[in-house]
């Protein structure tokens, strides 16, 4: 079956990497005490280095909260030196486990309690055992690019049989052919989260196939066959015309038939798509600004005790084009000594095919080129083509998602957590040390944090660290404040400043104020209480590995900056986080060529930006002011407001505030108003960094909603202001009628024979209409 259009994922011939830090990857991690895993096959292939990952811990998430997702990738994304793709994912399920040993899952039923893998708790599994069956039977996509890789015996015929895993090596249950490539042309238990592309004009084809929005097919056969058969060469069809055609045993026209059925879709939104966050070659570390490559997920309802996520890291050189319909398999090698059909003479300027073969320049393991064509030398080329089109991959342990309280019902939560575990940098590489994720987090006031962590009790007893050896544990304490002039202070928000990132000492719980927490959280915070009961605390030993505040309400305004009281050895790591709080919400969202919609609070307003009208990854914020907070800030850039008479809207902030938009390209703004039947309501704009000048800007107002197109940041406002020609209607009404009642009194003066007429004319009238003469 050949699947135009199938992302075919050609990489460095290296060893990329990829690791979760938040929520905690595990790279097949239990709770080995080592640095290193035990199994690299226990649940997944993760291609990664084996000191990689975190041991096992759990936490949960309350739907609609606000999760960071964090990680790093040791080669670059949305650079010239490779093609890039990064795929979230998700799935939950009944069985889903992190289980109890570090053995790999059987594929044999007979190896497993009840005679069943997927009820078998023992063992950590994502997919279940019916899912690898398939995959395992399923005839593999023979239209792919396989390279020079052995394919061709007749026991690599299926989907676990792939370019990169040509001998179907098992990992967990999951498909190597599903794995290697997406987006995945069968049924998979895999939800999609977001896709992140060095081309985001990739992107309508990402969304428009996920299997979020798109059906799939397969070839179903019954079970029992499958199960009796499944080591005796049978073989699943995996298009429509061979499972119509399909008969078991072969040429029985009475044996069992195949039924190509439609799986539906996951029911979901498409999944966001955009450019990839720049990261640099070889550096398994931060992106730009300091801070590592993340994503804000927004957790689904979908109110399940097991789940787990996977992010996938696809690199591909440049060396020919894995998008070109034609780089498939009629470009596959006939020998593995022949090397690929890939002609690489255009990309190296050799003029023909025949030309580049003979000077060596043939797709396969280790060519041997020659440079120069008058020059007698010969460099071999470490090629693996098996990692050509290479993918990394890496899971969290389990995870649960809950429905919320009542309480909070309608709430912004923002959930803040720790990553990393013990040790000094090289002894937890490519894992990280301790930090709190976000480890700066701006919020408004009535908005929730829900502080929550978990850790290992099992790192290894020599790495480095306070506390009981092999422990991991974090807490929460405000920083004493600053006790010498440090820097500019432009860093800190408007507000008061509370304690300071240069302080090693916490203050005193009695003369704290933290988020406008009681007394009795910011104990828990400090002491883990909730969870322990006095016992050997000065160094948190006696405390559990896992943490949990649950969701407090945020209600006073400043920036907090607190620590770890045990982490925070100043000689090689310092745990410390920062939480901005304003008295306004705000929203931030990256947005790129594909476009996408930003919305701030209950919809007060709401950021449209359609595709293509980017040309890059733009980050965006929106704040929401109101009034009297926007005339303080008005004041203190020694300007006024002289627009409008009143306020139709709050102030909302666009940042940043510059051009935003190449070639005229617009953007749509809506914000609420309240429309004035007595005066009209008009959109202005200022920079809301000076507030010098207003500028009127032209909208549509309906319902309650004004539409309006902008091509750069600044302050928004709604304004309203008398109708003009209306207050001249009435002025000149109001005249009219004064020179009427002045004229008539200058007539009756000089003719008061008139006035007396008309008095007795409206005396008569009077009697006439009385009851009685």
């Amino acid at each position: 079956m050949k699947v135009p259009c199938v992302l075919l994922l050609y990489v460095l011939a290296v060893s990329g990497d990829i690791y979760f830090h938040n929520p905690r990857g595990s790279n097949n991690r239990l709770d080995e005490q080592g640095r290193e895993r035990n199994n690299g096959n226990r649940c997944f292939d993760s291609q990664n280095n084996n000191r990689g990952g975190y041991n096992v811990g759990s936490v949960y998430y309350y739907e609609g909260s606000m999760l960071e997702t964090e990680w790093t990738n040791q080669h670059s994304c949305k650079g010239p030196n490779n093609h890039c793709e990064l795929v979230l994912q998700y799935m939950c399920g009944d069985l889903v486990r992190d289980g109890v040993t570090t053995v790999t899952i059987p594929d044999n039923p007979m190896l497993c309690n009840d005679l069943n893998c997927n009820t078998d708790t023992r063992f950590g599994m994502h997919e279940n055992f019916d899912y690898y069956l398939n995959c395992k039977m399923r005839e593999r996509n023979k239209g792919l690019f396989t390279a020079d890789q052995n394919l061709k015996p007749r026991n690599r015929q299926t989907a676990r049989n792939t370019r990169q895993n040509p001998a179907g090596t098992r990992r967990g249950y999951e498909c190597p052919e599903e794995r290697d490539h997406y987006p995945y042309w069968h049924p998979s238990p895999w939800k999609d989260i977001a896709v992140m592309t060095n081309d985001a004009t990739r992107c309508p084809y990402y969304q428009a196939e996920s299997e979020n929005v798109k059906s799939r097919w397969a070839c179903v056969i019954p079970y029992g066959v499958m199960m009796m058969y499944s080591r005796r060469g049978l073989i699943i069809p995996n298009n429509k015309e061979g499972c119509e055609a399909f008969r078991w045993p072969k040429n029985n026209p009475n044996g069992t038939k195949g039924v190509w059925t439609e799986f539906p879709s996951h029911g979901l939104p498409p999944p966001e798509c955009q450019e990839a966050e720049f990261s640099r070659d070889n550096h398994l570390g931060n992106g730009l600004g300091g801070y590592p490559n993340r994503f804000n997920w927004t957790i689904p309802d979908i109110n399940h005790e097991k789940c787990v996520m996977r992010i996938r890291y696809n690199i591909s050189t440049s060396d020919y084009e894995g998008w070109d319909p034609l780089t498939n398999a009629s470009n596959n090698a006939d020998s593995i000594a022949a090397g690929s059909k890939v002609d690489l003479s255009a990309k190296y300027e050799l003029g023909n095919m025949t030309t580049a073969k003979a000077r060596g320049y043939v797709f396969k393991n280790n060519p041997v080129v020659k440079l120069f064509e008058d020059v007698d030398l010969d460099l071999r080329l470490a090629i693996n083509t098996a990692q050509y089109g290479r993918t990394f991959q890496d899971r969290t342990h389990t995870f649960a998602v809950r429905k919320r309280p009542a309480e909070l019902s309608g709430a912004t939560i923002h959930n803040v957590n720790v990553r990393g575990k013990r040790g000094n940098i090289v002894q937890v590489y490519p894992a990280v040390e301790y930090d709190f994720v976000p480890n700066t987090l701006k919020v408004a006031t009535d908005d929730y944090v829900h502080f929550q962590w978990t850790g290992s009790n099992t790192n290894p007893n020599n790495n480095d660290g306070q506390g009981r050896a092999g422990t991991d544990r974090s807490n929460i304490a405000l920083q004493a404040n600053q006790s010498y002039t440090e820097g500019t202070g432009l860093a800190y928000e408007p507000g008061q400043k509370f304690g300071h990132w240069g302080r090693s000492y916490p203050q005193h719980l009695n003369s704290v104020t933290f988020l406008g927490l009681t007394k009795m959280d910011m104990q828990t915070l400090a002491l883990l209480s909730n969870g322990q009961f006095r016992g050997e605390m000065s160094e948190l030993d006696d405390a559990g590995t896992y943490f949990d505040l649950g969701p407090r309400k945020v209600t006073m305004t400043g920036t907090f900056h607190y620590m770890c009281t045990r982490n925070n050895n100043f000689s090689n790591r310092s745990q410390k986080g920062k939480i901005i709080c304003t008295s306004s919400p705000e929203a931030l969202k990256s947005i790129g060529w594909n476009g996408g919609n930003l919305t701030i609070g209950q919809g007060g307003a709401s950021l449209s930006v359609s595709r293509g009208t980017f040309n890059d990854l733009t980050k965006l914020r929106l704040e929401e002011w109101k009034p009297l907070q926007a005339e303080a800030q008005i004041k203190a850039a020694g300007q006024k407001l002289t627009v409008g008479d009143d306020y139709a809207s709050n102030f909302y902030i666009l940042h940043p505030q510059k051009q935003l938009t190449p070639d005229g390209k617009k953007i749509t703004m809506k914000i609420k108003v309240n429309e004035s039947s007595s005066g009209e309501t008009v959109i202005y704009r200022s920079s809301g960094e000076h507030f010098a000048t207003w500028t009127k800007i032209n909208a549509q107002i309906n319902e309650g909603i004004a539409e309006f197109q902008v091509d750069s940041g600044g302050a928004f406002v709604a304004r309203t202001q008398a109708h003009v020609a209306l207050i001249v209607g009435i002025v000149a009404a109001v005249v009219i009628v004064g020179l009427i009642v002045v004229g008539t009194i200058i007539y009756f003066k000089k003719f008061p024979e008139k006035w007396e007429a008309i008095r007795r004319r409206t005396r008569y009238a009077q009697r006439s209409m009385a009851n009685k003469v």
